[in-house]
């Protein structure tokens, strides 16, 4: 210690020397048991949107974020600032600068609405949400909404492999980066401190999904942070085929469960071991022979084409057998596609059952086309076994619909009983690769859009294990990445009926790649041609308006089924969302009451997000507000005007649907006075208690 303090002595700069005295001091008063990590400088994250003026802090574009300036003077183009030691005024080109906001400092968010999809008109089922944002900011907002509302948080953030996937004040973080790993846990720690605040605190629960890399640290940093909740860890398989470095071959993946006191895994009838033959899911045989007696020389008439129609997804009809000295044709014949019986390995098969037998299945909408596998140059198929077939004659087996445009039945056991899910999981539906990559190129029409995005049906599960019994939980994911969860939350309302509610937030970088390609072409961020290709324009958003449309991304019809349900993807979801961006409001305008239409999306949202986000355009005539706004479809009213205040309370209570009510007034006394008779739920004061929720610091969070 005494060297470190005779070093700091010869520091010049007393500011400096002050701040580093001051850091030293907190090391050395850190004698915990447990995590230790560094406590980096605060984060700093650009913002474009907001335009430079006086007093605000900035940054270069091409420079580091937290490299920032303090704005003197603004004189057209050209920007006066100084540096953190104030020494001199410096001159910029405004087109070079961004602002920049460091964490910790008091913000002031509303929501700019940039596209919506309605195809519910459902007014008891709330609209999800996409928010375009730092996830920092955005939980403060959250916070602001949702404090001790939300049901379940599911997150997948970065797993921080070291290949350069995430972002440290603005700059991409890899495995050359000695503190990477500290970096990491102060990034999430203020996230989870945040986080935690939106939980209801008796039964919400928040899943974070890991690898192996930061497993163990994250663990311990829940630990730290949910102290009060119970903890417990599943490993699921993600990768059947296993991603090897040389050694063993990791398959795995973690998904950490904190539980509040009275939280509890929802009744299930999956134990989530093996493939669950417990369920009501039905397993359709292979129509591929394998194991012994498997060869075409073993069963030659069972060596015969079938044809099948790739567009409409079905199996047609069935050819002879071919002689054994003949090859076979793979060429289409009038339109159709042809499989053969081919093996793994290439190798010449045979099929299950005979050509006469398979005629009587198709007939029978038994038969359903898989995918096509251009190693073997034929399609997967399947069938009802004869062990199924009695099952359905019984009744052990039921069939519960049929698919009005391949003719293919749905079965399902008839019953099923409710199991513990165990803390191992493996399903073929988890598969990342197949049900999370794949599912997401067909749906963009573009294989690399998106690295490594989750299995719809393992996200689907880690959610439903939660809120299975509640129908209208409110779910948040703030790593929402390609929009997997609220994919999932669609599903899982479709499949039982609820009105579950999803709000996701996710920024809009580019990848390493894209952004030095970018870059090469004299692009930066905050540019169209930039902004176009970040991952909330380019596939959180588009995936989930095609997934409700059930279309993709050149509107051809998405094909297949869901997998565990009947529902044809094609068809799409009753489902309702709005995509907003983030951008922040200037305090005193919030207080002078000039930010009323920024802040309606917020009003909507806090009110429960019901019916149609209401346009300020068609509220406000000529930029004049109206004394009182009453939303009936939207459950919310605003008093704007106090003078109007019994006109408003005979409006409000006059109306069965107004279920929370927003008072613009300055006065506490005034305000509770107001909503004391007012026939509403919740009843908030404006602008104070926005205004309240912002005053934000670093020791708060």
């Amino acid at each position: 210690m005494a060297a470190i303090n005779d070093l700091i002595s010869q520091i010049d700069d007393e500011e400096l020397k002050k701040r580093i005295t001051e850091e030293l001091e907190k090391l050395t008063n850190q004698k915990k048991f447990g995590l230790v990590f560094e406590e980096h400088l605060p984060e700093c994250v650009p913002l474009y949107d907001v335009p430079i003026k006086k007093g605000c802090k900035v940054a270069l574009k091409a420079g580091k974020v937290n490299e920032y300036y303090t704005v003197m003077q603004v004189e057209g183009d050209n920007v006066y600032c100084t540096d953190k030691k104030e020494s001199q005024l410096i001159n910029f080109l405004k087109k070079d600068l961004v602002c920049i906001a460091e964490f910790g400092e008091p913000i002031y968010p509303y929501l700019k609405q940039i596209d919506s999809i309605y195809k519910s008109d459902d007014k008891e089922l709330p609209t999800h949400a996409l928010i375009q944002a730092d996830n920092y900011h955005a939980l403060q907002l959250l916070e602001y909404l949702y404090a001790g509302k939300v049901d379940c948080i599911y997150i997948d953030p970065p797993y921080n492999t070291g290949a350069r996937d995430w972002k440290y004040n603005n700059d991409y973080v890899d495995s050359s980066d000695t503190y990477r790993h500290s970096k990491w846990l102060s990034m999430m720690k203020k996230r989870l401190n945040l986080a935690k605040k939106l939980l209801n605190p008796k039964t919400g629960v928040l899943i974070a999904t890991i690898d192996e890399h930061e497993v163990h640290h994250l663990r311990c940093l829940l630990e730290e942070i949910f102290n009060d909740y119970y903890i417990q860890m599943v490993t699921y398989v993600s990768n059947p085929t296993g991603a090897t470095q040389g050694r063993f071959s990791r398959i795995e993946e973690y998904a950490i469960y904190c539980f509040a006191k009275d939280a509890y895994v929802a009744a299930f009838d999956d134990p989530m071991i093996g493939e669950n033959d417990d369920s009501k899911d039905v397993r359709w045989k292979s129509l591929l022979r394998s194991g012994t007696d498997a060869r075409r020389e073993d069963r030659k008439n069972m060596f015969y084409p079938v044809y099948v129609d790739n567009k409409k997804g079905i199996v047609v009809k069935v050819g002879e057998p071919l002689p054994y000295e003949d090859e076979p044709n793979y060429s289409p014949i009038d339109n159709l596609e042809v499989a053969w019986p081919v093996r793994t390995d290439g190798s010449l098969g045979r099929w299950s059952v005979g050509a006469e037998t398979l005629r009587d299945l198709i007939a029978k909408g038994y038969v359903q086309l898989g995918k096509y596998d251009p190693k073997r140059k034929t399609y997967g198929i399947t069938y009802i076994s004869n062990e199924t077939q009695k099952m359905i004659e019984d009744g052990t087996v039921i069939i519960t619909g049929k698919n009005s445009e391949t003719g293919v039945v749905t079965i399902e056991y008839a019953t099923s009983h409710t199991q513990a899910v165990r803390t191992v999981w493996y399903r073929t539906r988890h598969n990342a690769g197949v049900y999370g990559t794949n599912m997401l190129s067909s749906i963009l029409c573009n294989k690399k859009a998106f690295t490594f995005p989750k299995s719809l049906y393992s996200t689907k599960d880690a959610v439903a294990t939660i809120v299975a019994n509640n129908k209208h939980a409110l779910i948040i994911d703030f790593f929402a990445g390609s929009g997997t969860t609220l994919h999932a939350v669609n599903l899982l309302n479709a499949e039982d009926g609820g009105k579950r509610q999803c709000i996701m937030v996710t920024n809009n970088e580019v990848s390493d790649e894209e952004s030095k390609q970018l870059r090469a072409k004299g692009f930066t961020p905050g540019d169209a041609e930039w902004e176009n290709l970040g991952i909330a324009n380019y596939v959180t958003w588009p995936r989930t308006v095609c997934s409700i449309n059930g279309k993709d991304i050149k509107g051809e019809n998405l094909k297949g089924n869901y997998i565990g349900s009947d529902i044809p993807m094609a068809d799409g979801f009753k489902a309702n969302a709005v995509f907003f961006k983030l951008g922040f409001l200037d305090k005193t305008s919030v207080q002078l009451g000039r930010q009323f239409k920024e802040l309606l999306p917020l009003l909507w949202l806090k009110a429960g997000g019901w019916g149609k986000c209401p346009e300020s355009e068609k509220l406000i005539k000529n930029n004049v507000l109206p004394p009182y706004i009453i939303l009936p479809e939207n459950h919310f009213a605003v008093l704007i005007d106090e003078k109007f205040f019994f006109e408003f309370e005979s409006r409000v209570n006059s109306e069965n649907e107004i279920w929370t009510a927003y008072i613009v007034t300055d006065f506490e006394k005034g305000f509770k006075s107001m909503t004391k008779n007012l026939n509403v739920k919740k009843s908030y004061q404006l602008y104070r208690d926005y205004l309240d929720n912002f005053r934000i610091n670093t020791e708060r969070n």
